[in-house]
């Protein structure tokens, strides 16, 4: 959660920061500032809002070549400009901006700053104040720094000005993501590398527990014990027009029409030129050798893990567990002997999701992360890494992330069955290519699901989703969309639990929605709508063609059965995204969220 930016170099640094900046709104838009230092000290603008307040808010006449910025998700402390970054010390000297939450901050608070007036509510304060303070008493800006963070426990990403010192950015990283972007007379900081695309596409990875030392004209990383470290940069493999809406107004619209280009692009990644698939040796292995599979993962990533236990468990005869992150992390099951774990994120930088990667390392259980970011946290941390090759994704609300995570995960049993000598009645790439043209003609057919999401959605407060098998799965990831991007009350039930206590929420005009996709629970669950509809439900029932029945609403062109879910959420990607349209939403950036959640 939230973005950091950071620029020394040449040039006047307001609107490369600002760029920078609109490129990690995406991580959190509660507030946003920069702070810029010349030859007349620190001149910090902050506002409570978005990037295009903070370009109001910036004062062009101040001339910079220095430079950080921050946009924020709230952690501690209520959005506003005091509580926006970036902070400053009490003399001034010193200004910071950080991501992550600090854990320790009260004990930090009450042991160095007892004399000290806070100013906000915020843990990234107590950051700039006790750097001061050590500053204080050792004289040495950069020993202080590597001091204070010493005495942090928990997560940061973290740039510093100083004001007397107009060559030195300081950094510092532990568990929150952050790069170094280089180039000729310059540097740069950065949370994600598609801040800095627009200036530089070679980047230098930070470890954890590094601090750095950003100048104009080099860059010098460092352990907390002051060891040299030497690092080979690598380039971001990322267009920079993949992060542009283009002549989309939304990029979650954008997202959803590219899907089928995603799914074609995994199958040109994933086959070699006999048609067979291209895996990593390693991770076929470690599939085979397992007696157990514990898929990990948060969110839509979880939806996605479920959909994957179904096709690992029916192709590959492999036992699944599918857990969310952050009660596996406090509250760990008993392990199988021989365990894998699969850790499903898109960002790659999941704060749940690694604090059980780093528990289950010290087990010395083996890793895999299937992630769209391939030099990513959980990815590098992993012992072994499937990409998603979704390209990036920027809207809050995940849909191409979603459907490659499915499908990245049906290839992987795919191969784990074969390699088992399991024998499987169907061409996976050839099924996942007729999936390819399926989303192309449900997207194709906007329109319709518009007038769904009107006549169903317009004015109703709440929603609920129903399916059977993998139809609740998908209904759970549609009850996630719409919530989250609408802020209707949405949820997902299984069908046959209905009468076991969710019934009761039915009432005159409820919408629900209903998937129908498989022929062996075809007649339950339109079994089930009968019985809300006797309550006065407003039904909608997605079908499958060839179990579709007169009066459904929606019948979606027929794929292979285990392969369904690839298509079916497209409905309910869209149906939501126009439902949260309708309502004057932002679509993009709903209220609350962010799209990489790198605190616990």
């Amino acid at each position: 959660m939230c973005g950091i930016v950071g620029y020394i170099g040449q040039q006047d640094t307001k609107d490369i920061l600002l760029t920078g900046l609109e490129k990690l709104e995406y991580r959190g838009y509660d507030s946003a500032g920069i702070a810029t230092l010349n030859d007349k000290g620190v001149n910090v603008s902050k506002v409570k809002g978005r990037i295009a307040t903070l370009r109001e808010a910036v004062d062009e006449s101040i001339k910079s070549t220095q430079g950080i910025g921050h946009t924020r998700w709230a952690t501690h402390g209520v959005p506003s400009e005091l509580n926006a970054h970036p902070h400053q010390s009490t003399s001034g000297r010193f200004t910071i901006v950080h991501n992550g939450v600090i854990e320790n901050y009260v004990d930090v608070r009450d042991e160095y700053l007892e004399n000290v007036e806070l100013k906000s509510d915020t843990d990234t304060e107590i950051i700039v104040q006790l750097i001061e303070v050590l500053h204080n008493d050792m004289n040495d800006v950069a020993a202080a720094f590597r001091k204070a963070v010493e005495l942090l426990t928990g997560s940061y990403a973290i740039a510093l000005l100083d004001a007397e010192n107009e060559d030195t950015i300081y950094v510092a990283k532990n568990k929150s993501p952050l790069l170094v972007g280089l180039g000729d007379d310059f540097n740069m900081v950065a949370s994600d590398s598609m801040a800095a695309l627009h200036v530089t596409d070679q980047f230098l990875e930070l470890m954890d527990k590094e601090t750095v030392i950003v100048r104009r004209d080099g860059v010098e990383i460092q352990k907390l014990d002051g060891t040299k470290v030497s690092r080979e940069p690598f380039t971001a493999e990322i267009d920079s027009s993949d992060i542009e809406k283009g002549t989309y107004p939304h990029f979650m619209l954008k997202e959803i029409d590219e899907q089928p280009f995603v799914i074609r692009k995994i199958i040109q990644e994933y086959q070699d030129e006999n048609d067979n698939i291209k895996l990593d040796a390693d991770v076929r292995a470690a599939m085979k050798a397992c007696d157990r599979i514990y898929i990990i993962a948060a969110g839509t990533s979880y939806h996605a893990g479920l959909l994957g236990k179904q096709f690992i468990e029916k192709l590959a005869n492999i036992p699944v567990e599918v857990h969310v992150a952050s009660e596996f992390s406090y509250n760990m099951p008993l392990l199988s002997e021989n365990p894998l774990f699969v850790f499903i994120s898109q960002s790659g930088e999941t704060a749940d999701s690694r604090s059980v990667l780093v528990q289950t390392k010290e087990l010395g259980h083996p890793a895999l992360t299937v992630t769209n970011v391939p030099g990513s946290t959980l990815s590098r941390e992993a012992d072994y890494t499937l990409h998603l090759h979704a390209g990036p994704e920027i809207a809050v609300a995940s849909t191409k992330a979603y459907t490659a995570q499915m499908a990245v995960l049906a290839i992987l049993a795919v191969d784990t069955a074969r390699a088992k000598g399991i024998e499987l009645d169907f061409d996976p790439m050839q099924e996942l290519g007729i999936v390819a043209n399926t989303m192309e003609a449900l997207a194709d057919q906007k329109e319709k699901f518009e007038d769904l999401a009107r006549e169903y959605l317009q004015t109703t407060r709440n929603c609920f989703f129903i399916g059977r098998g993998t139809d609740y799965y998908v209904g759970l990831e549609g009850s996630l969309k719409l919530k989250e991007i609408s802020y209707i009350q949405a949820e997902g039930f299984a069908g046959g639990e209905l009468k076991h206590g969710t019934i009761a929420l039915i009432e005159e005009g409820t919408p629900v929605i209903a998937l129908a996709t498989q022929e062996n629970v075809n007649y339950s669950i339109r079994g089930n709508v009968q019985e809300v509809e006797a309550r006065g439900a407003n039904s909608m029932i997605i079908s499958m063609k060839g179990l579709d029945k007169e009066g459904d609403a929606f019948v979606i062109p027929q794929v292979h059965e285990l392969l369904t879910p690839l298509v079916s959420v497209l409905p309910m990607q869209l149906i939501s995204y126009y439902a949260a349209l309708h309502r004057d939403c932002d679509v993009d950036k709903p209220r609350n969220l962010a799209k990489s959640v790198t605190v616990e």
